[in-house]
């Protein structure tokens, strides 16, 4: 079995305005990457659609449909400071939600032991009825809440290591006791959520706030002795991850100290418990990292890993 990529054009057709830092260039800066010939194998896939019947397990109709009637015909409208949409754009956060649960769907159907799911916008952010912080659905809670309803799983564990608290997806899964929402984050930054004090309607969240400037052997403890093992206690059938890269030391938009080697050695561990935990069941998907460089590199890295776990 291999390592899945799921991506599609259509997410190159959301253009965000000029100097938006959640841009095209993102994604086809990972694509280059995972275009060297040591990623060949990679088991590459169209992200299909999501169904409103997707969106719904986690949205309810009405808020989709007021995000489908705000797409513009033309030029951009703003549904909230840093979320804007244009033509397209609906398209591309179908993709990234259908890439999702499609990614769920070939774990667990033993096509693949792993995913990656290369897509944008990203999601975490989007809460049960409020698009913000560049994200219009929660994929990865959508694709959580998709392996337990409809593909008969009892508990599933959501990883969330992008430097901004996912805010969205602890809102979506706040009273599923059947999901475990472990993040991660740079405090203070955008959203100013993700206090210790947040722990889920049945002790299911789990926030880990990080000072800025925190570096590697901090984030390294941190996994070791907090969030690795409250993972462990959970026993997930299968781990989601929300992959965002901006805690690297070169982004833009934070101010924590990761690496490369940061990156690989997390994705190591996280491989280690889904193999412990769920026969490597793990699905990840993209969400921020702002800096092309650090992006795509941070991203080779995790790839990579997934690659060496999923043969």
């Amino acid at each position: 079995m291999h390592t899945a990529l799921f991506t599609h054009p259509d997410c190159l057709g959301h253009v965000t305005p000029p100097g938006h830092p959640e841009r095209v260039d993102r994604l086809h800066a990972i694509l280059r990457a995972l275009d060297d010939p040591a990623f060949a194998t990679l088991n590459r896939r169209d992200a299909p659609l999501a169904t409103d019947s997707d969106l719904t397990l986690c949205h309810p109709q009405a808020y989709i449909d007021r995000v489908r009637a705000a797409i513009p015909d033309q030029g951009w409208v703003s549904l909230d400071a840093d979320t804007h949409v244009m033509p397209a754009s609906l398209t591309a956060a179908l993709r990234a939600a259908g890439g999702a649960v499609a990614a769920v769907d070939a774990v667990l159907s033993g096509q693949v032991v792993n995913a990656f799911v290369a897509v944008r916008p990203p999601g975490h952010h989007a809460e049960r009825e409020t698009a913000m912080g560049f994200c219009l659905f929660g994929s990865v809670a959508i694709a959580a809440i998709h392996a337990l309803e409809r593909r008969g799983l009892a508990r599933v564990a959501i990883v969330d290591f992008d430097v901004h608290h996912g805010n969205g997806t602890q809102d979506l899964v706040w009273n599923e006791p059947r999901v475990l929402f472990a993040s991660s984050h740079q405090v203070p930054l955008y959203p100013g959520t993700g206090d210790v004090h947040e722990t889920g309607a049945h002790g299911n969240v789990l926030n880990v706030p990080l000072a800025p400037a925190t570096g590697g052997a901090e984030m390294r403890a941190v996994y070791d002795t907090m969030i690795l093992p409250a993972i462990a206690d959970f026993e997930p059938d299968l781990i989601l991850v929300s992959a965002g890269f901006d805690a690297h030391a070169a982004d833009p938009l934070a101010n924590l100290r990761w690496t490369e080697d940061d990156y690989r050695w997390l994705t190591q561990r996280l491989c280690d418990l889904a193999q412990d935990c769920c026969a490597g069941r793990l699905v990840s998907c993209l969400e921020g990292g702002y800096d092309l460089d650090a992006l795509a590199a941070s991203v080779a890295a995790h790839v990579a890993v997934l690659m060496e776990r999923g043969p």
